[in-house]
């Protein structure tokens, strides 16, 4: 990773400017340039009285009959705070009058004041008197010089006849090196804003900061090197149980690379591998747009061919869904006997399963899932010859079993699931989500992909897949990009989704490499 890289400079330039401007904001707000200020907010403005005006809010009832012109009162609750960063002292107020601020309120007439301090504060009262210039005539409240520590306050309850409610009402005066501004109204009915002045600027400071963040980190490009889009057409043929992976594969390779034609034609990993060898002998050069896909190495393959480990595959045994087995699923060892032929009907394994005779549905020759079956399962060929054609009606009725052979992995798994006590094997995840079948555990190991990767589990039925070409692939060729797609991030994603492993990612455990046992070593090897 290149920490010094443009991309990462503006990043972390971008995070600090967004934090200094922040707190440059609050001390510019705080400090700079008012750094003594005055606030007053009107907290309540209400008519009283029972000759009051239709459609009024908030009416507060009071008899005022015996005091003459006071149908039109109204109740006015004035807050003066000090809002600023600093203490402010007698000396401060800069009115040439006695009094500090004055108090007008539009088109009435004040009837009487009466002044309120915190509980917190004792010396506040002490300034509101005349004196000092306390009190009102007509429209206009004198203010005493009222000394105020920073966050202090005090109220004012001003009863007052002749106007309505909301009409203006503007405390005045002058303080050194600061203001008297009004402050946001906050009634006691009003619910207080979530957030202040100085935190809701934050938050919009720190969000463009963020969203300036995650546009690079959008915009940057994290992955490996792009792939060189090569142009031109490449067919892949081989592994069927493999086949929905490379087709997803194909399509999003072309999607980048649109000059690219890869078409897929899986017919079994012996056959596209025979096909690969074959077209190699008779053409090199046409050989270079064709990979095989084989499930487990290609035993026996011309020396030509060199294979790239993609990922480890999980398969599993299936039976008919109504074939219920027990938790542990079969023993390796009845495995083997049901494919010898020694077992022919179900309840010979467990009294507890239906009579019902065994259907063999295997795969042909071909088939690489048939051959790691063979090799991990099995330890040897599958003895029992082939006297099906249909699965359903025996050609030998001598043989003690029934056995048929299929071309894809589609048609054994369809197969299973239509005949009562067949049994067959595929590869896992096009099993799982098939109906009318069960997948099988065996010797107590279920098929399941987390617990190989995580080292859990010993289960035998799996093994690597391979992508074959006829010699290394030319640089700048298709074969060669679509093979180098296949190891980048977004491929393993796309592996990992359909139940596989992808070699690239789990290379340091060692899990594709050694999980094949030469067939050489296979007890009773031999061909049907």
């Amino acid at each position: 990773m290149q920490w010094f890289s443009a991309e990462n400079v503006v990043a972390v330039g971008t995070a600090v400017l967004g934090i200094v401007a922040s707190g440059v904001m609050v001390w510019y707000e705080r400090r700079v340039p008012r750094r003594k200020r005055i606030g007053y907010r009107v907290q309540m403005d209400n008519p009283i009285g029972d000759g009051v005006r239709l459609g009024r809010a908030n009416v507060r009832l009071g008899l005022f009959d015996e005091a003459p012109g006071m149908t039109d009162a109204t109740l006015v609750l004035l807050r003066v705070e000090n809002d600023g960063s600093q203490g402010i002292d007698r000396d401060d107020y800069t009115s040439p009058e006695v009094h500090g601020l004055t108090a007008v309120f539009t088109d009435r007439t004040i009837r009487g004041v009466s002044v309120t301090q915190p509980d917190d504060t004792d010396h506040l009262m002490d300034h509101f008197t005349a004196a000092r210039g306390f009190g009102y005539d007509g429209n206009t409240l004198r203010i005493p010089r009222v000394p105020l520590n920073r966050g202090e306050h005090y109220k004012l309850l001003v009863l007052l006849s002749g106007g309505d409610v909301g009409t203006p009402i503007r405390l005045r005066g002058g303080i050194r090196e600061g203001e008297v501004h009004p402050n946001r109204s906050a009634t006691p009915d009003d619910k207080p804003p979530l957030f202040s002045r100085a935190a809701r600027l934050i938050t919009i400071m720190l969000t463009l900061s963020v969203l300036t963040l995650a546009s690079i980190i959008v915009a940057r490009d994290d992955s490996p090197a792009p792939i060189e889009c090569e142009q031109g057409r490449l067919a892949v043929v081989g592994s069927t149980a493999f086949k929905p992976v490379v087709e997803e594969l194909a399509k999003q390779y072309e999607r980048k690379c649109p000059d690219a034609s890869i078409v897929v034609e899986a017919r079994g990993s012996s056959a596209g591998v025979n096909e690969l060898g074959s077209l190699g002998g008779r053409s090199k050069r046409a050989a270079r747009n064709l990979i095989a896909f084989s499930d487990g190495p290609a035993v026996g393959a011309p020396a030509e061919l060199v294979g790239d480990r993609v990922a480890l595959s999980v398969f599993t045994l299936v039976v008919n869904d109504g074939i219920r087995l027990p938790a542990g699923g079969l023993l390796l060892k009845d495995v083997r006997r049901i494919y010898r032929g020694e077992v022919t009907r179900w309840k010979q394994l467990d009294p507890s399963l239906p009579d019902l005779p065994i259907v063999l549905v295997s795969r042909n020759a071909d088939s690489g899932t048939r051959q790691i079956f063979q090799d991990r399962v099995l330890g040897s060929w599958e003895r029992v010859p082939s006297t099906s054609l249909d699965c359903v009606h025996k050609d030998d009725v001598s043989a003690p079993v029934m056995r048929c052979e299929l071309d894809a992995t589609e048609d054994v798994l369809a197969k299973v699931a239509g005949i009562p006590g067949a049994i067959g094997y595929s590869e896992f995840t096009l099993a799982k989500g098939h109906k009318g079948l069960r997948t099988v555990a065996l010797d107590g190991a279920s098929p399941s992909v987390g617990d190989i990767e995580s080292g859990r589990s010993e289960y035998p039925y799996r093994g690597v897949e391979y992508a074959y070409t006829y010699g290394r692939p030319a640089n700048g060729s298709l074969a060669s990009s679509f093979l180098a797609f296949i190891g980048q991030g977004e491929s393993e994603t796309i592996i990992r989704a359909h139940g596989h492993l992808p070699c690239s990612a789990t290379a340091a455990s060692g899990l594709c490499a050694g999980e094949w046992r030469s067939r050489v070593a296979v007890a009773g090897g031999g061909r049907e």
